[in-house]
């Protein structure tokens, strides 16, 4: 079964519903759906009392370790962490109680070429079983082109079973956002969820497009219940109308 994986995107500190195509070095070009009003520890308490797993926090850019740190305090344990990990970063944002880091940037040098060597050493800093390789991904004339520096800039590495099955050996879980759909509430990309869901060698978590309930019940058709999923700027709680929190929550209880 397609479970809700629940996130805290955070943009300057406070929590945001972005674009994720807008996210770029000139703040002219961003587009944002959502501000909220409460801080990110506040979101993390509530997935807390809801007993939700696997969710994520998202750091899109500096100036959002604090806000980041209180979310892991109030649920420690609870919550992955991405944005800006690297070796050297990361066994402190386990310490401040991250189940998982989340890494993409790190993976790459400035030309997107796939550095081994760190793959190799994240893996023996922190264990392959509290590391999540972020595949998020644009799509090219190839397929699915994984894509860094806040989706901005194109890699390599394409998203195929080859590959996954190479970089399963690194990791616990695969977080992948489909960039040219996410935030715009539009649906999701059906093509590169059956992909996903046709690759069974780690739990994954799809972001992207989700407008409904409709489209958790498409992505669980889809990937025959093996692909998880997050929602964001149709979610309630994020300023959106498509989709309630509550039911979500429901959802996940009917089925756990």
């Amino acid at each position: 079964m397609t479970h809700f994986r629940p996130c805290i995107d955070l943009h300057h500190g406070l929590v945001k519903q972005i674009v994720g195509s807008s996210l770029t070095d000139d703040s002219a070009t961003l587009r944002t759906n959502f501000v909220a009003e409460h801080p990110a520890a506040w979101f993390a308490e509530l997935y807390k009392k809801d007993a939700l797993k696997g969710g994520h926090v998202i750091k899109l850019g500096p100036g959002n370790d604090e806000a980041a740190r209180a979310a892991l305090a109030a649920y420690p344990g609870g919550l992955q962490i991405g944005g800006g990990i690297t070796p050297e970063n990361a066994r402190e944002w386990l310490a401040a109680g991250a189940s998982h880091v989340i890494v993409t940037s790190a993976l790459f040098d400035h030309a997107g070429m796939l550095q081994h060597r760190t793959l190799d050493l994240l893996a023996d800093t922190v264990g392959p079983a509290h590391l999540v390789l972020d595949l998020s991904c644009r799509r090219t004339s190839a397929g699915w082109t994984v894509a860094m520096n806040r989706w901005q800039t194109l890699t390599e590495l394409q998203i195929t079973l080859t590959n996954l099955d190479m970089l399963a050996a690194y990791c616990a879980e695969f977080l992948i956002h489909a960039a040219d759909v996410e935030g715009k509430c539009n649906g999701i990309d059906r093509e590169l969820v059956q992909l996903l869901g046709s690759w069974r060698g780690r739990p994954m978590t799809y972001a992207g497009g989700i407008g409904s309930m409709a489209d958790f019940d498409l992505i669980d058709s889809l990937s025959g219940g093996t692909v998880d999923a997050t929602v964001g700027s149709a979610l309630d709680i994020f300023g959106g109308n498509g989709v309630r929190y509550a039911d979500l929550v429901v959802r996940e209880q009917a089925n756990a």
